[in-house]
């Protein structure tokens, strides 16, 4: 059972976020963009225009239609946000912001500790309940243990652990630099929190279904200063429904998360319309086990994924179906790097 303490409470809103009055209604959180490293591809640029459209007629409410180059897209129409509120990619600039989609008006808020961008957003009635393997990590206890047990035992499997795993992934993430990086799957946001500390991105967006994970990544931010002045953002999304238009993001990277999800074919496609030509996609995953030649492919391949459907166990891929998946999905210049069960591997949108 987990205690109170170990899962934040909305409480940490008043210290990160304290309640102040007008002047947030009548004047913008002027956002500062680090330097932008010059790349070949000219990746994303965060900005925080001050243009505010006319008034909607039902609502009386001031939008912003300019959101950082349109970042932010609704998971139902794929239209851009309008803006409500202070811009900038950070944590009090989105919280006290309102977001609405151009096309369907569906309204979206941060009514928590991150901003919920998922279909289901708002949603009074009704409910759904995913895989086994997706539910577990919206656990508050797993959520909890995550960064105090569970990870560490990755390192049974060849994962060489955060630290090498960063350095790996920012070796791939060059071209890159200065871009808007997402964290997709980002869990407690350990790698997330990593990518913001690093200043090699302009804006770091650490993205989950969970809803618990992300109040975990609340909780680690809030207790690290270093943290206080750099943009990073939470949002609540669906890997196989992005809120992000396409073309926008320069950099996604998705630990350990693969073989979570629901359907890895629809997640990879996602992440390959988002980003920018140019721009790079980096994951790790548990791979396959290897039986050998003991079987041939067509034979090994079906029995192992009706085992996996029968069993609700995790999509473990072979190295080989991971690159022609990223393949069909439109990407090139496929790498890899194999330890063991541990699998990182690059892909390029052209």
């Amino acid at each position: 059972m987990v205690s109170s303490a170990m899962v934040p409470s909305l409480n940490l809103h008043q210290t990160l976020f304290p309640k102040c009055p007008s002047p947030w209604r009548n004047t913008l959180f002027h956002y500062t963009r680090p330097a932008v490293l010059h790349t070949p591809f000219s990746p994303s640029r965060i900005h925080s225009s001050s243009v505010v459209a006319a008034p909607e007629p039902d609502v009386g409410v001031h939008y912003d239609r300019t959101l950082e180059l349109d970042l932010l897209a609704c998971p139902i129409c794929y239209e851009p946000l309008m803006r409500k509120g202070p811009p900038g990619l950070n944590l009090p600039a989105i919280y006290r912001s309102g977001f609405k989609c151009q096309k369907c008006e569906k309204t979206y808020s941060s009514k928590e500790v991150y901003l919920d961008l998922t279909v289901t957003a708002g949603t009074k009635d009704y409910s759904e309940v995913k895989p086994t393997r997706t539910e577990l990590f919206r656990s508050p206890l797993v959520s909890f243990l995550y960064e105090r047990g569970w990870r560490q035992n990755f390192n049974r499997s060849g994962f060489p652990g955060p630290d090498e795993e960063f350095s790996m992934a920012q070796e791939y993430f060059k071209p890159a630099a200065g871009g808007l990086l997402v964290d997709v799957s980002c869990g407690s946001g350990l790698f997330s929190r990593k990518f913001a500390k690093s200043g090699a991105y302009s804006g770091v967006i650490a993205s989950d279904f969970s809803e618990n994970m992300l109040r975990q990544c609340f909780d680690f931010i809030s207790k690290d200063d270093a943290l206080s002045t750099i943009s990073i953002a939470l949002v609540r999304a669906d890997i196989s429904r992005l809120p992000f238009s396409s073309g926008s993001v320069d950099a996604v990277h998705a630990g350990a998360a693969l073989h979570c999800w629901p359907s890895p074919s629809n997640a990879v496609a996602e992440i390959s319309r988002v980003l920018r030509s140019g721009g790079i996609f980096v994951g790790t995953t548990f791979l396959a086990p290897s039986f050998g030649n003991s079987l041939p492919p067509e034979i090994l391949r079906p029995l192992r994924q009706t085992f996996s459907r029968l069993s609700n166990t995790y999509n473990n891929l072979t190295e080989e179906e991971i690159k022609d998946l990223c393949t069909t999905c439109g990407l090139v210049n496929f790498t890899s790097d194999v330890r063991r069960s541990f699998i990182m591997f690059s892909a390029q949108k052209p």
